[in-house]
């Protein structure tokens, strides 16, 4: 990886963009916007090791991979770990972001209740298991955010030739674990990433996973910083290089299990061996 020589300068957020957390407190500032590795604990983890090694204070804006890559764009972040491959390819590819590099995994899953009364446990794939929600017009929630797990959702229907509309489908516009909660007391079916299923399902008695599999449902993340440097360009790619440490590495991919039985994540090596590295 090649780092920018911009020398790094202290820049401060947007007056109206207002952090979710901070890490450290160093001289170096990076700010990092994602969803689902925020809420759940993961980039506190890595964003504390960070600092402390690299006299950096650590910014997280709480955003969906849709809504991150546009604030990168305006360049009111220096980098994001986003989980919306065709849209980070499209940004690469434009010119205005680089830096893509995979990181980890979780998957997709499609949770809904025990009853399932579209029978997607006995779906073929994941179309079919969409096909079956919509001919039924059984309740769905959505998040409707433009998040990367609203973007898989879409090109999912697009796969099934199917353009969801009706009362069925219930618009969150929210974060995953607040979206869980609703596909819970509504009892309806809906797309989840599994790290936060994993974490929260104690709390979540109305959903079971149903379906699951298939690269179509694996869920990459991946880096991104601006082709036009930011003052906390560096750091973005020092941070990158972090990721990628044997000891985060290690991290990642026991993260959680002492809590929640299972691990959450899967490490850079093992996503690499299901997801080509053209994509």
């Amino acid at each position: 990886m090649t780092l920018v020589s911009t020398a790094f300068a202290q820049t401060a957020p947007s007056a109206d963009l207002k952090p979710t957390a901070v890490w450290g407190s160093g001289v170096n500032q990076l700010r990092i916007a994602t969803g689902s590795p925020g809420e759940l604990g993961l980039l506190e983890a890595i964003s504390t090791d960070f600092a402390r090694g690299h006299d950096a204070t650590v910014l997280w804006f709480r955003a969906g991979s849709g809504q991150a890559m546009n604030l990168l764009k305006e360049r009111k972040v220096d980098m994001v770990l986003a989980h919306a491959p065709p849209a980070e390819r499209r940004a690469v590819a434009d010119g205005w972001a680089t830096g893509r590099q995979l990181i980890g995994s979780n998957e997709f899953w499609i949770v809904g209740p025990a009853s399932d009364p579209a029978k997607i446990a006995e779906a073929k794939d994941a179309v079919d298991a969409f096909r079956r929600i919509e001919a039924l017009k059984a309740k769905k929630v959505t998040r409707a955010d433009n998040s990367g797990t609203h973007q898989k959702e879409m090109e999912i229907w697009r796969l099934a030739g199917i353009e969801p509309k009706g009362d069925w489908l219930i618009a969150t516009r929210d974060f995953m674990t607040a979206s869980l909660k609703r596909a819970d007391a509504e009892q309806a079916y809906f797309l989840t990433d599994s790290s936060t299923f994993v974490a929260k399902r104690a709390g979540l008695p109305n959903l079971k996973v149903l379906y699951r599999g298939g690269q179509l449902l694996m869920n990459p993340y991946h880096t991104l910083w601006l082709t036009d440097p930011t003052p906390g360009t560096p750091m973005a790619q020092r941070f990158a290089m972090h990721l990628m440490s044997d000891d985060m590495q290690r991290l990642l991919r026991a993260y959680g299990k002492d809590r929640h039985g299972e691990a959450m994540y899967n490490d850079a090596k093992a996503s690499r061996e299901r997801w080509p590295a053209d994509q």
